[in-house]
């Protein structure tokens, strides 16, 4: 018999034609037949075909035949249903045996139409109770994907909140949220630029934040793309910026461009107004699913609120810890500072420096060109000081037009060179100010502590300002350094 458009595919095993022709006739056109004799019966190459029967005819002279192997990967066809088919000469099979094996029915012989008809109404009843059940357990099982998955949204997300909270330093919670984010997406850095909301038409103030240990070229890359991207998403030019560096990071690549992968600009909100810019550098390959795109919008909220509260303690604090006009640390922070290195000197045995830097005449600056020429002299030099000195060096406004600047690691000679540099570079900057071009000069007072030494804060303060009043005495732009207790003043330049 030809398939021909017959839907329903039954299998026979080693039927005689007397069972086929039962079976065929008792099922009508609606279903196809395939009886394979018992030396063909069906193999790989049969249960590799998309279309598998929905049952299957069995006589069990032809199942008693079987290897246990062939019985075994039969038993594996789990979409189909067996039927046995017993001989009136047989004798009768145990139930339970055939339902251990994994036949849905026996049905003896002779085959009438109606045993083969209920046999296949029950195969196909259970079929479709089979059916149910494995769309039910389908549908089990994604809702337990989906709530598995929902909770480690949960627990991403309040990873990222814990941490965030925790930390009030921008610095802080950009180089953690390096690392949490790791958890949703293959991130190799995380940066971060904010701005002071300001009336349209006027220029802002940018604080960047980049990676740690980025040579120049990738820092200047980085600092022009957050530029660009305060721009896009505030629609206010940059006056100037500011770079700090993130917390370090282990395992995260931290020099690359923003060529070197897939960069996410994500804008950081509060009360309404965009204030930030979060910047990620993922791996080019990444593709965001829907669910990580929200994941992500709701830890950078998360991210949003602690970094606006930390830029706030970082205002307030820099209130209490800078001096407002050179935006260098003021006299009440110098004095802790001090504190802090003089006991390290002592603890790690190291040398210590201070240079005490005094502008020459600077009342007269005052007088001839006016207080606000005075503050922008102020300004400047506090600018080439930062240009000048380290990262670990410690500036801070002494008072008026006098400053210090605490060398941690750095001996006598070392403080003189760096006291003579600032000493040219303050000499040969232009000061213009209403189109008025003019110069100043500074003299410096440099003082030291010799490792191991046990010398109280106030010494090294008294022997620069002693130096640095010699300087003056001496007839200013220069440098004098404060020798050993037993030694006198040395005059370096003039």
């Amino acid at each position: 018999m030809n398939r021909g458009e017959r839907p329903e595919l039954l299998w026979g095993f080693g039927l005689n034609s007397i069972e086929a022709d039962k079976i065929e006739d008792s099922l009508g056109p609606g279903f196809f037949l395939r009886n394979f004799s018992e030396r063909a019966l069906p193999g790989e190459k049969e249960f590799l075909q998309p279309e598998k029967p929905s049952a299957t005819w069995i006589p069990l002279r032809v199942w008693n035949e079987l290897s246990e192997a062939r019985r075994a990967t039969y038993r594996k066809l789990e979409s189909t249903q067996r039927i046995l088919i017993q001989d009136e000469s047989q004798k009768k099979v145990d139930l339970e045996s055939v339902l251990e094996d994994g036949f849905l029915a026996v049905v003896s012989s002779p085959l009438t139409s109606s045993k083969v008809q209920d046999a296949l109404f029950r195969a196909k009843e259970v079929s479709g109770l089979y059916g149910d059940l494995y769309r039910m357990t389908e549908e089990i099982i994604m809702e337990r994907e989906l709530l598995s998955r929902k909770t480690e949204q949960l627990m991403f997300l309040n990873t990222v909140l814990s941490n965030a909270t925790e930390r009030l330093e921008v610095s802080d919670i950009l180089g953690q949220a390096a690392e949490d984010l790791k958890l949703l997406l293959p991130v190799l850095s995380v940066q971060g630029v904010f701005w002071d909301v300001v009336p349209a038409g006027k220029q802002t103030e940018a604080e960047i934040f980049v990676n740690p240990g980025l040579i120049s070229a990738v820092q200047a890359e980085w600092t022009e793309f957050m530029i660009g991207s305060v721009t896009q998403l505030s629609g206010i030019e940059v006056g100037g910026y500011n770079i700090s560096e993130t917390t370090p990071v282990a395992d995260l690549a931290m020099c690359y461009g923003p060529t070197g992968g897939r960069v996410l600009a994500l804008p950081l909100i509060s009360r309404g107004e965009k204030f930030g810019c979060l910047v990620m550098l993922c791996d080019k390959s990444v593709r965001l699913a829907k669910d990580q795109v929200n994941t992500l919008n709701a830890a950078v909220n998360h991210l949003s609120l602690a970094l606006s509260n930390a830029l706030m303690f970082t205002k307030i604090k820099t209130r209490a810890d800078r001096d407002g006009l050179t935006r260098v640390y003021n006299r009440r922070s110098f004095d802790e500072r001090l504190v802090e290195e003089l006991r390290r000197h002592q603890r790690h045995n190291m040398d210590l420096s201070l240079l005490m830097v005094d502008l020459d005449h600077f009342k007269s600056v005052n007088d001839t060109y006016g207080h606000m020429a005075g503050d922008l002299v102020l300004e400047t030099i506090a600018r080439i000081f930062e240009e000048t000195f380290r990262i670990t060096d410690f500036i801070a406004r002494y008072g008026g037009e006098e400053f210090v600047i605490l060398l941690p690691h750095t001996n006598a000679d070392q403080a003189k060179m760096l006291a003579e540099r600032i000493r040219e570079k303050i000499e040969s900057k232009n000061m213009s100010y209403r189109d008025v071009n003019f110069n100043v000069t500074v003299s410096v007072g440099v003082s030291s502590v010799r490792p191991g030494s046990l010398a109280k804060e106030t010494e090294i303060v008294r022997k620069a300002d002693d130096a640095l009043y010699i300087a003056k005495e001496q007839g200013r732009n220069r440098v004098v350094v404060s020798a050993a207790p037993a030694a006198r003043l040395k005059v370096i330049s003039a």
